[in-house]
């Protein structure tokens, strides 16, 4: 071997950096933050009738106790991932956990709705700083690219499954305890996350953040809030004076906070992100799917219990097959994008659900569990793949530093694609549903609240005499199946634009083979 030859290959061994031990059991740390968050998110839903009975809220305090934890969220994810950047991530989670634990027995020992209210926003401050840190601190950890795609996929798994297990283990905790189990359950997983990542995690930062601009959270808050209140008010009760000032002040604030990160020498989020194509098609790619997946996301539940007569936890375990299909397609989503191609992966992960769909078009109330199941599997699969390798694009199309930033950014998509999907999806469902033509002999009063949701009409049928009462369910049942299969055709259609959008976004877009240097 020549000088030249042995220079050289010290030089690479050098500057090759070594891979981090322990990094496998940091992970499994990151993700049982991943698994509380999406956990957390489930379980409110079936906890509200037994938290309605005990701290008897109005309906409008009803109303913000379930959506005041996702507003706060979306408001404040891009600031909290630049916070993470500035004063380094690690630190962030670790406090951001301690503050979740704490604030989950608030929640669960709320003496009133007021405080319900107050105890969700602060639980959702705290639930802000943990999504953008542990994909941040998974981009520095993990330095060898294959690493990083497989420990994506795990993220994104626990995350999936964290969504599934949620109504199960809910529905388990409300058989045998009181409502404020479901927060309670939270005390010892952090308690294992704040001791193990103690010692397992690194510390990671930007080593020149420049300031955290106040100014800026304020407007991203403000604006974020506004926009997501506007939808969510305009779908649940129509158009209306509130609903335009909050997304008029909302579309303000944002303009602002654009225009105000390109002036600054540090900016909360570098706007030059989005010049990359990369990072842009992925993050729109993100927002759709999420937005045309919301319909079906939202209203299965509903479809299972109320139309096909199945209980909470056989409901819950009904949809187990999408959590199957995105763990496993989670898990090989990077290698199969370096087989083939990113575009090739995420574009054809969206037109697989946009085809699943289009076959939740032809359900009707007495479709076997085969088909749906079937569905719900490929529903699963596709999300997996293009999920997984979009959170990888996003990943490494922006430099370390600013981990934090992109992640923020990408779990902001989601919360918006949630936002906007269950919002028009859910207008389409309720507009249909509405018009259903009212049985003769029905009362006026009891036809108005049949109108109102699927469950009124299942309550106020059974106040009535003799055939009236199953007349009334059954026309209520095919009114919500045809809104049903409606906003799903409406979800395909958004989803197989998506894929298209995705396939020329993405073009030349490479997930990374080795450590680059």
């Amino acid at each position: 071997m020549t000088s030249t030859h042995r220079t050289a290959t010290a030089t690479a061994s050098e500057t090759k950096p070594v891979p981090r031990p322990g990094r496998w059991l940091a992970l499994a740390v990151l993700v049982l933050a991943v698994l509380l968050v999406a956990v957390d998110a489930t379980v409110l839903g079936l906890a509200t009738p037994f938290l309605s009975e005990d701290l008897a809220p109005s309906g409008t305090q009803l109303l913000w106790i379930g959506d005041i934890y996702s507003f706060v969220i979306a408001g404040l994810l891009v600031s909290m991932g630049s916070l993470g950047d500035r004063i380094g991530r690690k630190k962030l989670l670790l406090t951001g956990a301690v503050a979740f634990g704490g604030l989950s027995v608030l929640n669960a020992y709320a003496s009133s709705p007021e405080m319900m209210i107050l105890a969700r926003a602060l639980l959702g401050v705290a639930g802000a700083t943990l999504m953008p840190a542990t994909l941040a601190l998974i981009r520095n950890i993990f330095h060898d690219p294959r690493e990083r795609s497989l420990a994506i996929g795990i993220w994104g798994a626990m995350a999936s499954a964290g969504a599934a297990v949620g109504p199960v283990v809910g529905g388990f905790l409300l058989e045998h305890f009181w409502w404020g189990s479901v927060f309670l359950i939270n005390l010892p997983v952090m308690a294992v996350l704040v001791l193990v990542g103690a010692r397992l995690l690194p510390e990671s930062k930007n080593p020149a953040p420049g300031p955290w601009d106040m100014t800026s959270v304020l407007l991203s808050l403000v604006g974020v809030v506004g926009l997501v209140y506007a939808v969510k008010e305009a779908a649940a009760h129509g158009p209306g004076w509130d609903v335009a000032v909050a997304g008029a002040a909302g579309a303000m604030a944002l303009h602002r906070f654009v225009r105000r990160q390109l002036t600054l020498p540090a900016p909360l989020l570098d706007m030059r992100l989005f010049h990359h194509r990369g990072f842009s098609g992925a993050v729109l790619a993100d927002l759709l799917t999420i937005l045309g997946l919301s319909g079906l996301v939202f209203f299965l539940s509903q479809f299972l219990q109320l139309v096909q007569g199945r209980g909470p936890l056989e409901a819950g375990l009904a949809e187990l097959p999408a959590a199957v299909g995105a763990v496993t397609a989670g898990l090989i989503a990077g290698t199969v994008a370096r087989r083939y191609s990113v575009r090739a992966v995420v574009a054809g992960g969206l037109a697989a659900i946009g085809l699943a769909l289009a076959v939740v078009t032809v359900l009707s109330r007495s479709t076997g569990y085969p088909l749906l199941g079937v569905v719900l599997l490929v529903v699963g699969v596709g999300a997996g793949f293009s999920f997984t390798v979009t959170a990888d694009v996003i990943l490494s199309s922006v430099p370390k530093e600013q981990a934090g930033s992109a992640s923020a950014v990408s779990e902001t998509a989601y919360e918006l694609g949630a936002a906007l999907g269950i919002a028009l999806l859910g207008s389409v469902v309720t507009g249909v549903y509405r018009a259903f033509p009212t049985p003769a002999g029905i009362p006026a009063d009891t036809a108005s609240a049949a109108h109102e949701s699927l469950g009124g009409a299942v309550e106020a049928a059974a106040g009535l005499p003799g055939r009236s009462g199953p007349a009334l369910v059954a026309a209520a049942q095919d009114a919500f199946v045809d809104g049903f299969r409606l906003a799903a055709g409406v979800g395909a259609a958004v989803l197989l634009a998506t894929a298209v959008a995705a396939w020329f976004l993405l073009r030349g877009q490479r997930l990374e083979e080795s450590v680059t240097h």
